[in-house]
């Protein structure tokens, strides 16, 4: 896979891409907010009025579902690293 920089907006898509595959909604159905505080990110998703934590680790498992969904690419063949950018907010490394 070549190196791919994922933007803040794909991650959120992403993060709604699995709340849709572990619960009974679609994805458009999923509001997310991501965070960023001394190195740790994190996301919440609201799901039919209920809010969620995610943490770093089920966002990267959120990006591999979208990497294999969207991309028809294998996954787990990716090194993906979660950063933030003054500038683009929080965005994900995968190579």
């Amino acid at each position: 896979m070549a190196e791919l920089t994922m933007s803040e907006q794909d991650i959120v898509n992403a993060i709604c891409l699995y709340a849709a595959k572990n619960y009974p909604v679609q994805p458009v159905d999923v509001e997310v907010e991501l965070a960023y505080d001394e190195e740790v990110f994190s996301a919440e998703a609201v799901i039919q009025g209920e809010t969620f934590s995610l943490t770093s680790f089920q966002m990267i498992q959120a990006i591999r579902l979208w990497i294999e969904e969207m991309l028809q690419e294998d996954p787990f063949a990716a090194g993906i690293r979660l950063l933030f950018d003054r500038n683009e907010g929080i965005i994900a490394s995968i190579h």
